[in-house]
Parts: structure tokens; C-alpha cells; sequence
């Protein structure tokens, strides 16, 4: 298990604590996904992942077809599954996507956010910020993740945060490939203008706020990933 996976493995515990295993199965997969710890285009097999998750070969094959279903990883014949490669036009559309929900759900966060709230935000943006300027990769993911979900859930549209779970399955590998590549110190977010808009209550600036903050880190990926398949 390497030293990330591990990491990830610890921080989901108390959540996972008294789940049935295959559910604390694919939360685990579905955390390497989504925080990189799986590659863009690696492998994965039953084998591997019942050695790396400690866990038993069925509940390892039903979060493989859960994940597979979700689009997060991609069946490719002759029982190969593997982690989706970006091209620029997947890039293209998973922007769009985004910007169609996620605006929508800050929109509708403003609206029903309290004080104490938005002190949690600010709380988890503090932390992202520690992690951005330590050169934490693992800590800027898990945490960029966890101040989106936090907002997200004060949005109160369990479908549209359905949705965008997935959408972030999809460029969370090659965030992570861009950020080893970029480093943390120039990844863009205006979570402080998202921020000062929850403050007010201003739910059409939390939108251009969170639209913004899309842009910018959609094209942050296109850009990390551009030398990659200019070489390829």
C-alpha cells in the first residue's frame, strides 16, 4: 500500500467505521480515484486491490462494477478495467457540466447557508490554504474536495450533488497528475469571493463566484494535461 493510499485508507476510518464491506470497500476505491492515488490509465484488478485494500474478492468486484457503472473507471475488453485518460474534449465537457450544476448549487447554498455554516467553510478554506502553501498535493486535494462537498450539502439538491460527485470522479486522476506536475503554489480558487458572497447572502455572486472558480480550475487541467498529449 503505498504512502498516499495509506494516508487516504486512515482519513476514511471513523466514516467507514461499521459499514458493511462492501460499501467500506468501494468508499475506499472510489477515495483512490477521486484523490489520484490511481493514475490516469493504470490498471486495476480484483488481485491488486484485494492485496491493497485488505479486502475480499467479492466486495473488491461489486465496487469495480459499481465504479465502472458510475463512469469513473473504464471497462475496455478482455476484463481490463482502467482509470479514463482525459483528451481535450472530455476536458471540454466535463467544464461544461460543471458549469451547468455547480453555479446552481452555490446559488441555491447562499439562499439556506447560517453563520455557523459559513465558519466551516472559512474553517476548511484556511486549511486548503495551509495546504496550498506547504506544497501538500494530497492535502490540497482532499481538502478543495471537502470544502466543494460542505457547500454542496447546504445546497439541499441531492440530485445536482449526485451528479457533480460524479463529474469529479472523472478529473480527479488528472487533477492530480497536473498538480505533480504544477505543484500547489499557482492552482487558482475563489472560494474568498465565494466566501464574502455567502456572508452577504448574495446568491447570484456566489454563483459567478463558483463559476469562476470552475473555469479557472478546468483550465488549469487542460493546461497540465496539454504537454502530456502533445508528447503522446
Amino acid at each position: 500500500m503505498s504512502r498516499f493510499t495509506a494516508q487516504l485508507s486512515r482519513d476514511a476510518e471513523p466514516e467507514a467505521a461499521g459499514l458493511p464491506a462492501h460499501e467500506r470497500v468501494y468508499r475506499q476505491l472510489r477515495d483512490m480515484i477521486l484523490f489520484g492515488a490511481l493514475a490516469p490509465g493504470q490498471p486495476v484488478t480484483i488481485q491488486g486491490l484485494t492485496e491493497t485494500l485488505e479486502a475480499g474478492m467479492t466486495p473488491v468486484r461489486e465496487a469495480l462494477r459499481r465504479l465502472t457503472a458510475e463512469g469513473a473507471l473504464d471497462f475496455q475488453g478482455n476484463r481490463r478495467i482502467a482509470v479514463p485518460v482525459l483528451d481535450a474534449r472530455a476536458v471540454e465537457e466535463l467544464t461544461l457540466a460543471r458549469l451547468a450544476l455547480e453555479p446552481e448549487l452555490a446559488r441555491r447554498a447562499a439562499l439556506r447557508i447560517d453563520a455557523d455554516g459559513i465558519a466551516t467553510l472559512a474553517e476548511a478554506d484556511s486549511a486548503l490554504d495551509a495546504a496550498i502553501a506547504a506544497g501538500d498535493i494530497t492535502g490540497y486535494l482532499t481538502g478543495n474536495h471537502h470544502f466543494h462537498a460542505l457547500l454542496n450539502g447546504h445546497a439541499d439538491a441531492p440530485i445536482l450533488t449526485g451528479l457533480v460527485d460524479g463529474l469529479w470522479l472523472r478529473f480527479g486522476p488528472s487533477l492530480r497528475v497536473v498538480c505533480g506536475r504544477l505543484g500547489t503554489q499557482g492552482l487558482p480558487d475563489r472560494h474568498k469571493d465565494l466566501l464574502a458572497a455567502l456572508g452577504e447572502g448574495a446568491a447570484e455572486a456566489a454563483a459567478d463566484a463558483m463559476a469562476e472558480d470552475v473555469r479557472q480550475g478546468m483550465e488549469q487541467i487542460a493546461l497540465g494535461l496539454a504537454p502530456a498529449a502533445r508528447s503522446s
